[in-house]
């Protein structure tokens, strides 16, 4: 796309983005609630291209003030300074240019949702429910650093330690969108604690991370889904074990079981149970959604088909190698401590440059 394509185009969205801020003004808008929540959110995806837009004007008009006086100027060490503004403004605005097409790739709608993460345990026995502990330990290090919310849902212990599911739901800014990144196979290859001859194992726990579904995305129907209530196993004291308060869902037109067992109130877990229920049900047609992309596009990133091995975690070596990209680091011990975001950035990088080649840009 050339500069003038870019600039059409941006001075469109600026003039959509105008039209918004008056809307949401307009008593009849304010009014109509889902109405005015759509458009507050798509003012808020518009305004950062509006504000780079902004930016980009001002580069373009300093070099074009810049070029004017280089026209018209005689004096040596005037014309010098001028060449010396242009390049730098040039510069800064092909890093620009480079900035906006990437924020008008269209998002992933479902980016800003919070998230359902469940890990599971794979091949390695007991080594494999370690490493699903581990994993988790990770994770709720990393939304510890975001700011976000963690909240365990169900949890299935392992015999020698760590889990052999774990469920739990991440709320806060842009989970999802951040998180999908890391679904899939993760392998992990040490020395278990198990082993009495120092051999090195390869294990393997399972990642998937869902985009949590709004109230309003699906309709249930309680004549479609059985409830049942057992007592909570697991840690939590005396009467959570003893208390019947925990839940399982199970959705008979599709055969999706939920449980919950977390919280001694038997509503609150039939909340949560209920909410993750909706997730999964919504889940099945966002795959769909994610499979036609897939079909497209030589490699797939951010999502697709979650039995994939997506990465290694060697711990003779202290390496984590992500497959999908090929990036090697050699600080195991700070990632698996949750400093995990340069990765994620890399992989919104590759993610980014896949999705530009699909577009006009």
């Amino acid at each position: 796309m050339n500069d003038n394509r870019l600039f059409a185009k941006l001075e469109a969205i600026k003039h959509k983005f105008d039209e918004i801020g008056l809307q949401i003004t307009d008593p009849e808008i304010i009014g109509d609630m889902k109405k005015f929540v759509a458009l507050n959110k798509e003012y808020r995806e518009l305004e950062p291209i509006v504000h780079a837009f902004d930016k980009y004007e001002l580069i373009i008009a300093n070099i074009e003030s810049a070029n004017e006086m280089l026209a018209v100027e005689s004096d040596y060490e005037m014309c010098e300074m001028a060449r010396a503004e242009i390049a730098e403004l040039e510069q800064q605005q092909a890093k620009l240019e480079d900035e906006i097409k990437i924020l008008l790739i269209p998002k992933d709608p479902q980016d800003d949702r919070n998230a359902i993460l469940e890990i599971r345990a794979g091949t390695g026995g007991d080594e494999a429910s370690i490493f699903a502990g581990d994993l988790l330990r990770m994770y709720t290090r990393f939304i510890e650093t975001r700011g976000w919310k963690i909240e365990i849902t169900n949890i299935s212990e392992g015999t020698v330690g760590g889990f052999k599911e774990v469920v739990a739901k991440v709320t806060g800014a842009g989970v999802y969108g951040i998180l999908k990144y890391e679904s899939g196979v993760h392998r992990v290859q040490r020395v278990p604690q198990t082993e009495t001859q120092g051999r090195i194992h390869t294990s393997a726990a399972s990642v998937a991370v869902l985009p949590e579904a709004e109230e309003f995305d699906i309709e249930l129907n309680e004549k479609d889904i059985r409830k049942d209530i057992f007592c909570s196993s697991g840690p939590g004291g005396q009467s959570v074990n003893t208390t019947y308060s925990a839940i399982r869902l199970t959705h008979i037109p599709t055969g999706i079981v939920v449980q919950c067992q977390d919280e001694k109130s038997q509503l609150k877990n039939y909340s949560k149970a209920l909410a993750e229920l909706r997730t999964r049900i919504y889940n099945m047609e966002y795959q769909k959604y994610i499979d036609d992309i897939a079909g497209k596009r030589k490699t797939m990133v951010s999502t697709g088909d979650r039995s994939a091995k997506i990465r290694t975690y060697n711990y003779p070596q202290s390496r984590v190698t992500d497959h999908r990209i090929n990036y090697t680091t050699y600080n195991l011990p700070a990632f698996v401590d949750g400093n995990i975001y340069e990765l994620i950035e890399q992989l919104q990088i590759a993610e980014n440059a896949e999705r530009l080649k699909e577009s006009e840009l």
